[in-house]
């Protein structure tokens, strides 16, 4: 287990959120409605996106199990800005799951339709 000083720990913690802001940021449409602010409707997330995600929430999630009892304003901060990315993925994780089981209906759909016409295909070539 990693041991940081409570100023490494803030320092990789604002690093993680930073690149955890990026990520659920690309999860969000690029053009917001009317009233300017985002909505909670997502694109289908990439693997690319979920890898990330992941890959800051584990990141961050070493840090914080070696978290010291004397904690510096900074890493309060950093802490808190944490505390509401989750907080943000939390309220996106619906959307992202309805995104994804479309997604998953459109490939098994558009499977089923390919399944066909190689089963045509090859019927086709029994007939003549």
């Amino acid at each position: 287990m990693l041991v940081y000083a409570p100023d490494q720990l803030a320092q990789s913690l604002h690093e993680c959120n930073s690149r955890l802001g990026f990520w659920l940021d690309s999860l969000l449409p690029a053009d917001l409605p009317g009233n300017g602010r985002p909505t909670l409707e997502t694109h289908a997330a990439s693997p690319e996106q979920m890898a990330g995600l992941l890959s800051e929430l584990m990141r961050a999630g070493a840090g914080l199990r070696s978290l010291p009892t004397d904690q510096s304003r900074e890493l309060e901060n950093e802490l808190s800005a944490y505390r509401k990315n989750v907080e943000r993925l939390r309220e996106l994780m619906p959307s992202i799951h309805a995104t994804l089981l479309q997604e998953r209906a459109r490939l098994e759909k558009e499977r089923g339709r390919l399944e066909s016409a190689a089963q045509w295909a090859r019927s086709s070539r029994q007939t003549l």
